[in-house]
């Protein structure tokens, strides 16, 4: 399965565990956006990333990762909801930096410096929002200093994203790996030498590793248990119906001048689809509108 998310235990209980390949999903929002290679990679190990973060989510609980820097690809902004649903998009899609080296992507010049922001909407009044300083733009680096500033909880995250010399999406992976409170020096110092020596997660991905042969490689040595599976997709919730709620919170006025123009497109920021509106349908909508005041 090309998008898959597992989450696991090792060590018995001292490590928590997360890892997936998302090949097609990073592969429809590049699509779906006209992404340029690094802004393909870019908005990928976001998408990756918040999927990673919303892992244990439940019901209608989501998470969304916030990235804004002073590099030319702008701001970043992806979200991942309980059943694996993911989008985002990132503000300048036509983003291609000179590479770091082979196969190196330069992410961390095309997002440049600024904060990252971690929401978590758990359904309560308030959604609780994290934040710290990018501290490399590379994303993976990022989150890892923010679980470690933000949330005191050592972390390490991998992203990778394999983009073909075509501009199409050849392989995409990650894990995050947590240690829990009472991990042993043996444990961490076990996993340092694990991860010292993996292999680029996008290489793996690429040659055909799942998300478990992520963690196995990762995890060597340690006893390991699988808790979930799913799968992750990019899968948007707007509709025509959102957008003509949209419509009608713009009010009467503005109603009428779209009208006279003869229809309204709308298009969603996440998912890049386009919903146009006739003039009929607006007349309809403002109609609605009139019925409401009567009441």
């Amino acid at each position: 399965m090309q998008n898959e998310l597992i989450r696991g235990i090792a060590a018995g209980g001292q490590i928590r565990a997360l890892a997936l390949t998302a090949t097609r999903a990073v592969e429809e929002a590049r699509q779906r956006h006209d992404t340029w290679p690094t802004a393909t990679a870019a908005l990928g190990r976001c998408l990756m990333a918040v999927a990673l973060l919303g892992a244990t989510l439940k019901n209608e609980e989501t998470v969304t990762l916030r990235i804004f820097g002073d590099g030319p690809i702008g701001g970043i902004i992806t979200q991942a909801d309980a059943e694996g649903n993911l989008r985002g998009y990132v503000q300048e899609p036509h983003v291609d930096l000179p590479p770091k080296g082979p196969g190196k992507l330069d992410v961390g010049r095309a997002v440049g410096q600024g904060q990252l922001y971690f929401t978590r909407d758990l359904g309560l009044k308030e959604p609780y929002t994290g934040t710290s300083p990018l501290v490399s733009g590379e994303i993976a680096e990022d989150l890892t200093h923010y679980f470690a500033k933000s949330e005191q909880i050592p972390s390490v995250v991998a992203l990778g994203v394999l983009v073909a010399p075509e501009g199409h999406v050849q392989a995409a992976g990650g894990f995050l790996l947590q240690l829990m409170p009472g991990a042993t020096e043996e444990v961490i110092n076990a996993l340092e030498a694990n991860l010292a020596q993996l292999p680029p997660v996008s290489s793996q991905v690429a040659e055909g590793a799942r998300a478990e042969d992520l963690l196995q490689q990762a995890l060597q040595g340690f006893d390991f248990q699988i808790l979930e599976r799913k799968e992750v997709r990019f899968a948007c919730r707007c509709s025509r119906e959102r957008m003509s709620g949209i419509l009608l919170a713009l009010g009467w006025k503005e109603l009428a001048e779209m009208a006279a123009e003869g229809g309204a497109e709308l298009r969603c920021h996440f998912c890049n689809e386009k919903y146009h509106f006739s003039k009929a349908e607006l007349e309809q909508l403002m109609f609605e509108l009139n019925k409401r005041e009567e009441k």
